[in-house]
């Protein structure tokens, strides 16, 4: 009852208010010779080097710096020297963070807003969204992409190369064996997933585990390029992402996790850090680093169930409650003003968007109706947020909860759509949110999955509207909505007005043509815009000849 007093207190306050460590920084040859200074090299770029990098599936607490048993010295290192993000929120799955990174919207303004993109689906990022690196491309920045896509690649205007990028290196799956880079979308479906450019990269097939496959691609890219040109790299690792892989020399840190999932994690999760640290010591090898900024996030929480803890948050990935979609993530730059500092004002992904192309003194067009907000002085300087709400999303197709309705949500919503929502302090959820446990780290003790030390709460039945106050109840364990139905309110009419901007959802049937066995073997774009065009003006033809013959009989 204290508790409850206390953050009902708080509540209307806010109702009212509404090898890690040797990092050179001097430019390298062949072999670690120094290299003569450039002319100019200490002069001020104006366009810095943008480098941004993914994880997948990294969950709130697997980060040295969050209180995790596994070592991140990198990752704790670069976050200590930057700025780190504690109220960065993301998307609870693959697909919906990534095209939301990439557009600057979100997933009701581009018809991504249910799941994610499954390999057989006719589905990609719609092309007539504008891309983050089309934006840079415009301003002079060379752009190149390693990593996973998972954007869809039904056409070939879906790929990569297409919608931005002038190299791509990775994978367009949201997943698959880290060595031969090979995926089964059901029994049957299976494929080769490992391109570069437009093309299935079978040299590559050496069996290199793909987290030091992709920082070798990374070093090669930065070896290759101009440093006096504008880069924007973007690192989309599949690590620390299902199926639990990882090369034998990181378990050795580990061999006291009896749990087998959460060991396995853990390797992944120090082969990636020590991947990073590899990317840093590049940048800073081949002169890109003193004018760069490295933004780090993760796309999701993470997946208990496959080793991921995201203690003390609620939830899950997958899910909407804080656990699903506040992330890790730092930005660590010499151009930052306020250094080792930590930012608690709400950023969004979405927001990378349009901050980047304004640091990389691009153009944002008037017609393009963006969610993000430039948050680089809330970041650089310490300033107040522009941003005061984040649709975390609104799912009209996802399972609907069985007691959910229009009545519940006071004739303004109908509260048997999943749907959440952040305005100020207010969280909002309505339908079902999903996985809604909190797993400690005591969960993780035994050597398979141990649901006993999981915390549940029972609520009563037909509940289908949570309300929290996040600020003051972070990990979602007081819910208001029957104390504050004013505040409930006024967020299912934001929810309402949001709404009626949604765009239809893009959620197509898989098509058989998607196999990888009618296309050598390789998960790729299957859709032949000529065959579409042969029966269109087939159909037309047949159409004339039809008029014809009528007309001839009329006569």
């Amino acid at each position: 009852r204290m508790v409850a007093a206390v953050l009902a207190g708080l509540s209307l306050l806010s109702l009212l208010t509404c090898g890690y460590l040797a990092w050179g920084s001097r430019r390298a040859g062949p072999g670690g010779t120094p290299l003569a200074e450039e002319p100019g090299a200490g002069a001020p770029r104006s366009q810095p080097h943008i480098i941004f990098i993914l994880a997948d599936d990294q969950g709130f607490r697997d980060v040295g710096y969050h209180g995790s048993e596994i070592r991140t010295p990198t990752l704790d290192k670069l976050a200590a020297e930057g700025v780190k993000l504690e109220n960065y929120y993301v998307q609870p799955m693959c697909t919906p963070s990534r095209s939301q990174l990439i557009t600057g919207k979100y997933q009701i303004h581009t018809g991504l807003q249910h799941s994610i993109i499954r390999p057989t689906q006719p589905n990609c990022l719609p092309l007539d969204n504008v891309t983050l690196p089309q934006k840079l491309k415009e301003v002079g920045y060379s752009t190149h992409m390693v990593g996973k896509w998972h954007l869809g690649f039904y056409r070939r205007e879906c790929m990569p190369t297409q919608r931005g990028f002038d190299s791509f290196f990775g994978s367009l799956l949201g997943s698959g064996d880290y060595y031969t880079h090979f995926k089964c979308d059901s029994p049957g479906i299976c494929g080769y997933d490992l391109y570069e450019n437009d093309n299935a990269a079978w040299d590559h097939d050496t069996g290199i585990y793909s987290t030091q496959m992709y920082t070798q691609k990374v070093q090669q890219i930065l070896a290759a390029h101009n440093p006096g040109k504008p880069l924007f790299l973007y690192i989309a690792y599949q690590a620390v992402h299902s199926p639990l892989q990882a090369p034998g020399r990181y378990f050795e840190h580990y061999r006291s996790i009896n749990n087998i999932n959460r060991r396995r994690y853990a390797a992944m999760l120090a082969c990636l850090d020590e991947a990073i640290n590899n990317v840093t010591l590049a940048l800073k090898k081949y002169g890109y680093y003193d004018n760069s900024i490295i933004i780090y996030s993760s796309d999701n929480g993470g997946q208990p169930m496959a080793g991921g803890s995201n203690w003390p948050l609620r939830g899950s990935k997958g899910t909407y409650w804080e656990g699903g979609i506040r992330a890790v993530g730092f930005v660590h730059s010499p151009l930052l003003k306020n250094k080792g500092s930590v930012c608690k004002e709400l950023v969004h992904i979405t927001d990378w968007f349009p901050t980047l192309i304004t640091l990389a003194e691009g153009q944002i067009d008037e017609d393009i109706q963006l969610d993000g907000y430039d948050i680089w002085e809330t970041i650089s300087e310490g300033r107040r947020s522009p941003r005061v709400d984040i649709l975390h999303n609104i799912d009209p197709i996802y399972t609907k909860a069985k007691n959910g309705s229009w009545a519940a949500g006071y004739g303004i919503w109908n509260t048997a759509i999943q749907s959440a929502i952040r305005v100020n302090h207010w969280k909002l959820l309505t339908g079902n949110p999903g996985y809604s446990d909190w797993v400690p780290p005591q969960a993780f003790s035994n050597a398979g999955p141990n649901r006993w030390h999981n915390e549940r709460v029972s609520w009563s039945a037909g509940k289908t509207v949570w309300l929290f106050n996040i600020t003051a109840d972070p990990y979602e364990r007081v819910d208001l909505s029957a104390r504050y139905p004013d505040v409930v309110k006024q967020l299912l009419r934001r929810l309402s007005q949001f709404n009626k901007t949604a765009v239809p959802v893009r959620y197509p049937p898989k098509d058989p043509r998607s196999n990888p066995k009618l296309n050598g073997g390789v998960w790729g774009p299957w859709f032949k815009e000529d065959e579409k065009k042969k029966k269109s003006d087939k159909s037309k033809g047949a159409n004339k000849q039809k008029k014809n013959k009528n007309k001839k009989k009329a006569n």
